[in-house]
Formats: structure tokens, C-alpha cells, sequence
């Protein structure tokens, strides 16, 4: 499916207001406990229990197993946390600090330096897993040719 069309935009908005539910029932779970509302924290946990299985639906969407390498997926990663260190987060502590709210510029400032991290462990991994496959690409084009060798010799 391609970025570009509506389509796609609806299932990325799904897929994030499913994500937000999760996460917020979960908090609000923990709220209602300590609130000792037991009953109630129940039945957060179980509606963010669907809520992410709604999420995880709109992600075979826009994320189809059958299309993706793990290369794929590690790329995909570090690209969606560069785009957090270098300009949401930013962004977000500049329009923070301008509507005087320090603690929220701060939370901006530690997101940066999370998500650099984030990104360094997916390169990181993108290398191991670079170097795997294009060993494995070098042996298979030896074997390639020896097999097409042997092929020469027969005919």
C-alpha cells in the first residue's frame, strides 16, 4: 500500500488512536487500583487488551509479514526514531519552553536522548544482521557458480 493515499493515512490515525487507548486504559488501571477500585481496573485492563489487538490489526495493514525483511523492519525502526530525535521532539521542547512549560520541554529533551538510543540499538542490529545476509549472499553466489560449473561440464 502506498503512503501517499488516504487510505493509508486512516489506518496509520487508526492504528495510533488504538495505541493511545492502550496505553491510557493501562493508566487509568493503575489509577482505579490504587484509587481501590479493583472492578474498575478490571475491566480497563481487559478493554486495552482489545484495544491493542485493534492496533496490532491496523499494523498488518500497513506493515504486511509477507513484504518485510528484518532489514525491513530494523530501517522502518530507525527511521521512525531519527524522526523523533531530529524533529518531533525538538518541536515539541521548542513549543514547550514558549508556552512556559519547563517540565514538558524537559520530558521532550529526555525523549531525544532516548530515542538516539533507540536508533543506535536498531543500527546496530541492522549491521549484524547486514553482515549475515551479505555473507550468506556471498556464499550462495559461490555455490551458484559451482553448481553452474558442474552444469558446464555436463552438457
Amino acid at each position: 500500500m502506498k503512503k501517499e493515499i488516504k487510505s493509508w493515512k486512516n489506518l496509520e490515525g487508526a492504528f495510533a488512536g488504538e495505541s493511545m487507548a492502550y496505553q491510557k486504559y493501562l493508566y487509568f488501571a493503575k489509577l482505579a487500583r490504587k484509587k481501590g477500585h479493583e472492578d474498575v481496573a478490571k475491566l480497563f485492563e481487559e478493554t486495552a487488551r482489545h484495544e491493542i489487538a485493534h492496533a496490532e490489526g491496523h499494523l498488518r495493514f500497513l506493515y504486511p509479514e509477507d513484504q518485510l525483511t528484518v532489514q525491513n523492519l530494523l530501517e522502518i525502526a530507525i527511521k521512525g526514531e531519527t524522526f523523533e530525535y531530529t524533529e518531533m521532539y525538538p518541536q515539541y521542547e521548542k513549543t514547550a519552553i514558549e508556552e512556559g512549560q519547563l517540565n514538558w520541554a524537559q520530558e521532550s529533551r529526555e525523549q531525544i536522548t532516548e530515542s538516539q538510543v533507540h536508533a543506535a540499538g536498531f543500527e546496530k542490529q541492522l549491521q549484524k544482521v547486514s553482515k549475515v545476509f551479505g555473507g550468506l549472499a556471498k556464499v550462495e553466489k559461490v555455490h551458484a557458480q559451482g553448481y553452474e560449473n558442474a552444469l558446464a561440464k555436463l552438457t
